[in-house]
C-alpha cells in the first residue's frame, strides 16, 4: 500500500512534504546533514545572506526563557559568493535550497538575489524584511506598508525565480502586510518571524542579551503565529509557509488546518536536529492513519462555528 502524496507546491517551489527548516536555525544545511538526511525534507532555507560577509551582535546573543528562546545573533553569514562558492556546492544536489536575502537597502536585496539566481540550485529566494535585532533594514521594511512594496517590487525586477516575503508579527495587520506583498508579485509568504522582546537579569538589572532586545521564538509564539496564518490566508490567494514554535507533527498540522502549505521548524531543531525530519514522518502517520490520501487537501480547512 502507498502511503499518502506529502507533496505541495509552495509559489512554484515543489516540495516533496510540506516540512523545511527555518532560516537562521539550521545554518547553510551542512552543519546538520551529519545529523539528518535533508532528502526526509521538504527543503531548507539558508540563514540571511547579504552582499558581504558579516559578524553579527556581540555575545551574549541568545538566551532560553520560558516557553522558548531570544536571540539576536544580527544576521552573522559568509556572504552570497561564499554561499554560492562553498557552502552551495556541499549539498546533496537532491535537497531542494531556499536561500534567505537581507539587506538595509532594496538595491542591497536586489543584487543578493541576482547573484542567487546565477545557481540553477537556489529553488527560491525568501526575503527576510522582519529581523527584529538589526539597527537597519529588516524590520523597517516589515512595518511600513509603502517601504515593504518597495522591497518586494525591487526585488521582484532582479530575479525571476519564485519569491517568499517573510513577514513581521509585530505589526498592527498582517492581512494588509500579506495583500501589499500579493500585489506587488510575490508568489508566497513566510509568517511569522519572531517577535521582538526582552528579558532581565535581576541580579545585574541588566538585559539577559547584549543587544538589550531580541527576537522571540519557540511554543510561547505558536498561537500567535496561528492567528496570523490564518488571517494572512483569508486575506491572498499565494501559499503561505507557516512559522512558529513547530515542535512536532501535531503543532505543523495545526499550520496547514489554518491555511498554510507548508511550514518551517526552528527552534525545535536546537532541541533534536533531527526535528524537523521526524515532524515531516509523523504528517505522513497521521495522514495515514486518518485515510486522507493527499496532504495538500487538508490545508485551510479549519472549521469555524457557525
Amino acid at each position: 500500500m502507498s502511503g499518502p502524496d506529502l507533496s505541495v507546491d509552495l509559489g512554484g517551489i515543489a516540495l516533496r512534504n510540506p516540512v523545511l527548516t527555518a532560516s537562521g536555525t539550521f545554518g547553510y544545511g551542512t552543519e546538520l546533514a551529519p545529523f539528518l538526511d535533508l532528502r526526509r525534507l521538504g527543503g531548507i532555507v539558508t540563514k540571511s545572506l547579504t552582499l558581504e560577509p558579516r559578524s553579527g551582535n556581540l555575545p551574549r546573543r541568545i538566551a532560553e526563557t520560558q516557553g522558548g528562546m531570544l536571540n539576536a545573533i544580527g544576521l552573522e553569514n559568509v556572504g552570497v559568493d561564499a554561499f554560492l562558492r562553498e557552502k552551495l556546492p556541499a549539498l546533496h544536489p537532491d535537497v531542494v535550497v531556499v536561500a534567505s536575502v537581507f539587506g538595509t537597502e532594496v538595491e542591497q536585496y536586489a543584487e543578493v538575489c541576482e547573484r542567487l539566481s546565477t545557481s540553477t540550485r537556489v529553488a527560491g529566494v525568501e526575503i527576510n524584511a522582519s529581523c527584529p535585532h538589526v539597527k537597519s533594514g529588516g524590520i523597517e521594511f516589515g512595518q511600513n506598508p509603502r517601504l515593504l512594496a518597495d522591497l518586494v517590487r525591487g526585488v521582484r525586477r532582479a530575479t525571476s525565480r519564485p519569491l517568499l516575503v517573510k513577514l513581521s508579527p509585530n505589526v498592527t495587520s498582517i492581512a494588509e502586510m500579506a495583500t501589499v506583498c500579493e500585489g506587488e508579485g510575490a508568489d508566497a509568504l513566510s509568517l511569522i518571524n519572531t517577535l521582538q522582546a526582552l528579558d532581565v537579569d535581576v541580579e545585574t538589572r541588566r538585559p539577559v542579551l547584549r543587544n538589550v532586545l531580541g527576537g522571540l521564538s519557540g511554543p510561547a509564539i505558536r498561537p500567535v503565529a496561528l492567528r496570523m496564518v490564518w488571517q494572512a490566508s483569508r486575506a491572498v490567494s499565494i501559499p503561505i509557509c507557516g512559522i512558529g514554535g513547530i515542535m512536532n507533527a501535531e503543532d505543523a498540522l495545526k499550520f496547514l488546518i489554518c491555511g498554510a502549505t507548508a511550514v518551517q521548524v526552528g527552534t525545535a531543531s536546537y532541541l533534536d536536529p533531527t526535528a524537523a525530519g521526524e515532524i515531516a514522518d509523523g504528517i505522513a502517520q497521521w495522514a495515514r492513519r486518518r485515510g486522507i490520501s493527499r496532504i495538500a487537501d487538508l490545508v485551510g480547512t479549519l472549521e469555524i462555528p457557525g
